[in-house]
């Protein structure tokens, strides 16, 4: 794309072309481009050839799974229940996507509008991360069809597993209804944008409500095993705490992560707005995330001291402990405020990178590598898990990268700059010679022409 734009392919932000013409589902959909240029840009894209070779390995043996069952395709028993499937995809892709509620929270409710060029991409995050954590989630359970029976068929609500299948079902449907915005702004539906517009606030306190309990009830879980997660990473009394701080400098962390990979990648969908004020919306996000961080910690270090826990800090479980709480967090939270105070992008960047490796980190210990630390050995897992887990989250990147090429989330789709240049079409009459002629002409003839 980068190259066909340097040869003078008009980057599609507006329902019309250059020429006036309003532009069709399947003009947009391919850019602007006509089927076999949309084909060649993608052929000489190279990671495109490294994801279709995930996909040819990967979607048999994830058909396979379906089709021969879970242990096919891994080794869980019951002294290692939870593989990649939850370790990863569901334990370390929640906390990732506590952007949505954050940034919602800011923007609409605190009125954060200078974190705005960034909203969408945090709600964005945030949808599609829950949303293939739910994916990774069916991939360990089976039997998708079955989903809705534990919610609607067989109540059960004294337990952890009901409490987060109806938090995840109902936040997905809020984080859906954020993101449609930028989607009816794409379709060109303003009265489905109006009628979104009209309950955001009311969609964000629900995001606030339900992301906390979500993130907290997954530490619950951990509850109905106590003694089987390492004592360092396991506390009765602080477990849904640690998981609940540890998702907001995730989150946070996160939409640094992407923001730092699309500018780079995706340059040309950016607009101006979006790469003028990243550098300092990245500093306001690493602010928020070096006070999560150092929250977290702190009430890690009192859940070791409330249950006296020190001597455990002189074995081998110990040194691993500290290097998860030295590398992921007390050393991102160094680089971040160093970066911060001295204004130095690439170390703000570097912890945030470091931040979100010491969150995925911490759920895999929790889950997967701690979990029955008493047995003599660790399990590994199989070579069909790790790529089962791979092709997920790469349809997870190819999702991700499907919907930042179109929608207007890095970019203002043209047609709303030009209505926030002219908020009513006032006549000229109504107006003193000197207020109409600030108005430009070119504003009035472009809404006559959209309208």
């Amino acid at each position: 794309m980068k190259k066909m734009i340097q040869h003078g392919l008009a980057i599609v932000d507006s329902p019309y072309d250059d020429e006036g013409k309003k532009r069709t589902l399947v003009n947009k959909l391919l850019l602007g481009l006509t089927p076999s240029q949309y084909l060649l840009q993608a052929f000489r894209n190279p990671f495109n050839w490294i994801l279709a070779a995930i996909f040819a390995i990967g979607i048999p043996i994830l058909i396979g799974r379906f089709f021969f069952g879970l242990a096919w395709a891994t080794s869980g028993s019951n002294d290692y229940p939870w593989g990649l499937f939850l370790g990863f995809g569901l334990f370390a892709m929640v906390p990732l996507s506590s952007s949505g509620f954050q940034l919602g929270t800011a923007c609409e409710i605190f009125g954060r509008h200078d974190l705005e060029p960034i909203e969408r991409l945090a709600l964005l995050n945030g949808l599609l991360g829950y949303f293939f954590a739910v994916m990774y989630l069916l991939a360990d359970l089976g039997q998708p069809w079955r989903l809705p029976y534990p919610m609607v068929v067989s109540f059960g609500p004294a337990a952890v597993l009901f409490l987060v299948a109806w938090h995840v079902a109902t936040y997905l449907s809020v984080q859906v209804a954020e993101v449609s915005t930028a989607f009816f702004e794409w379709i060109g539906f303003p009265a489905g944008k109006r009628a979104i517009r009209k309950i955001t606030l009311g969609l964000t306190v629900s995001g606030i409500i339900l992301s906390t309990l979500h993130q907290g009830a997954l530490g619950a879980l951990f509850t109905y095993a106590p003694g089987k997660v390492h004592p360092l990473w396991y506390s009765s009394s602080f477990q849904w705490l640690h998981f609940f701080v540890s998702s907001l400098p995730g989150g946070l962390c996160m939409v640094i992560t992407v923001s730092t990979i699309v500018a780079k990648t995706m340059a040309w969908r950016g607009d101006s707005r979006f790469h003028e004020k990243l550098d300092k919306v990245t500093v306001s996000l690493a602010k928020g995330a070096c006070m999560g961080i150092a929250t977290y910690i702190t009430i890690k270090l009192i859940g070791i001291a409330h249950d006296n826990k020190w001597a455990y800090l002189d074995t081998g479980w110990g040194q691993w402990f500290m290097f998860e709480i030295i590398v992921g967090f007390m050393l991102p939270l160094t680089l971040m405020t160093y970066g911060v105070h001295t204004r130095k992008m690439a170390i703000v960047r570097m912890g945030a990178f470091m931040t979100v490796f010491g969150v995925v980190l911490n759920r895999v210990n929790t889950a997967m590598i701690t979990f029955n630390w008493k047995l003599p050995h660790r399990e590994i897992p199989p070579w069909r898990e790790v790529i089962i887990s791979l092709t997920i989250f790469a349809t997870y990147i190819v999702v991700y990268r499907f919907i930042l090429y179109r929608l207007p989330i890095l970019y203002k789709w043209r047609r709303q700059e030009q209505e926030e240049t002219v908020p009513e079409a006032v006549p000229a009459a109504a107006l003193g010679r000197r207020e109409a002629s600030r108005v430009p002409v070119a504003s009035y003839s472009s809404m006559t022409k959209l309208d």
